[in-house]
């Protein structure tokens, strides 16, 4: 990474100063439900033009005309939901830090989302780690021709739209006790709109409501953060409250639940590129490899890391009972490319996308996490430090 600032950065570092950035990072907000590294990455022009290259590749494969064909088996049937819209509004693209053949910095896809992620937060978090650490101004989370002020008139234009804030809401399945709480909240400051869960949400004739100070305020559109994986076991509270895939429903959706199944790992095996490993359905595979320790098996629509597995065997294959919602991938080697005091971190940078109904995709920011464990989650890394979710910061 950038060796000047990553020299200077870890030379003024204590620990002082680390407690004093997660105070202000978590003021007037609830406790983050995570750990926050100790830093940020201070990524080199050369890797962010990479990573700019990489992910307009994979772009260009979603604007394709035929991609809705190519991912309609991604949804699974129960999980439909009416009156999908062209596009995804949001698309996370993950990319572990590597070493090429000729010992360079180079990225490798390691998952994808049509999904929002912490876009308010990592812009609050770029904040304070440029504040609390005395950072130079000129540092930037933004990827070249965007700002904190267009970003944030971006994201009001596709999450806001033409209403008026308060007919907006972020919903989840119980968003005050999400670990991405803090940016539900943040967001609503920027924005004004409403934060629910589901069970919040009543439906009367084609509309939908939430009910504030005895007032009940028609709901016109969903900021989705609710993964249906999370209500898999209890969609008796569709019945209760509302349910999304009701075709009555007078709605509109940002980003459109159908779009977290087409952009995911289902994605994967469709795409050819040097930035991303060999992915197989593995429903698919005639032949296993013979080298299966160089590769994870994957569930397709998992969420976090949950359920990959990693040192797989052929045992571990033959118990799976439904092989067309797993992937098989080849395993890349993360490159330690982050020095902290203690040795070398691997990092994994996520390019965060927002899509405009009437504009191109745009690569606004990034996300990154640091990890010394078998995987980049943060809840795999609980036990060590200068590692979590952090933020790369690069120069203009």
């Amino acid at each position: 990474m950038i060796k000047e600032y990553r020299d200077n950065f870890n030379a003024g570092f204590t620990e002082e100063k680390y407690q004093k950035f997660l105070q202000e990072l978590e003021d007037g907000y609830p406790p983050i439900d995570f750990r926050v590294a100790e830093t940020p990455i201070f990524i080199p022009r050369e890797l962010r033009d990479m990573l700019v290259t990489a992910g307009q590749e994979i772009i260009d494969f979603i604007k394709r005309p035929d991609f809705k064909s190519l991912t309609d088996a991604a949804i699974p049937f129960r999980w439909e939901v009416p009156f999908e819209n062209n596009h995804p509004h949001f698309i996370a693209l993950d990319f572990g830090i590597c070493k090429d053949e000729q010992g360079q910095l180079s990225p490798k896809l390691i998952e994808m989302q049509g999904f929002p992620s912490l876009y308010f937060f990592q812009m609050h978090l770029a904040n304070c780690f440029k504040k609390n650490y005395d950072l130079p101004d000129d540092l930037t989370p933004f990827f070249p021709g965007m700002d904190q002020g267009s970003y944030i008139e971006l994201l009001r234009k596709v999450i806001v739209g033409d209403h008026e804030p308060k007919h907006v809401a972020l919903m989840d399945i119980d968003a005050p006790d999400q670990k991405t709480a803090i940016d539900f909240y943040i967001t609503a400051k920027h924005l004004g709109i409403k934060i629910v869960n589901l069970k919040d949400i009543f439906k009367d004739g084609k509309k939908i409501y939430y009910s504030e100070n005895g007032v009940h305020v028609q709901i016109k559109r969903i900021y989705n953060r609710l993964i249906f994986d999370e209500v898999a076991d209890d969609t008796d509270l569709f019945k209760e409250f509302f349910d999304p895939r009701d075709p009555s429903l007078e709605l509109e959706w940002v980003t459109h639940p159908n779009w977290f199944y087409r952009v995911s790992k289902y994605t994967m095996p469709l795409l050819n590129s040097t930035y991303i490993p060999e992915t197989l359905f593995l429903d698919q595979i005639e032949t296993l490899p013979e080298n299966l320790e160089d590769y994870v098996l994957k569930p397709l629509f998992s969420f976090a890391g949950i359920g990959v597995k990693i040192d797989i065997t052929i045992a571990d294959i033959e118990k799976i009972v439904d092989p067309q919602n797993w992937i098989l991938q080849k395993k890349v080697s993360y490159e330690p490319v982050v020095a902290s005091p203690s040795g070398g971190v691997k990092a994994e940078i996520r390019l965060l996308y927002v899509w405009a109904d009437d504009e191109e995709p745009k690569l606004c920011i990034n996300l990154a996490r640091l990890s010394r464990g078998k995987m980049i989650g943060v809840r795999y890394n609980k036990d060590f430090d200068w590692v979590g979710g952090t933020v790369g910061l690069m120069e203009p």
